[in-house]
């Protein structure tokens, strides 16, 4: 299994910024969870408006907004 985040602006498109480039896959929902916890400011003030998280193809949750 790997766990991932889609990374979307506004509008809900996909967004590519530095930091979102680089997202990890991820071995546990756990991890995956982590991350986005420890930058989620950095994704915001590049632009990220919200997050989904995803399992393999399969979407567990979101879009969740990240706020501050």
């Amino acid at each position: 299994m790997s766990w991932t985040w889609r990374l979307e602006g506004v509008g809900g498109a996909s967004v590519a910024t530095a930091v979102s480039q680089s997202v990890p896959v991820h071995q546990t929902q756990s991890d995956a969870e982590t991350w986005l916890g420890e930058t989620w400011r950095s994704l915001a003030e590049e632009g990220v408006a919200q997050a989904s998280l995803f399992c393999d193809s399969e979407l567990i949750y979101g879009p969740m907004a990240l706020v501050d």
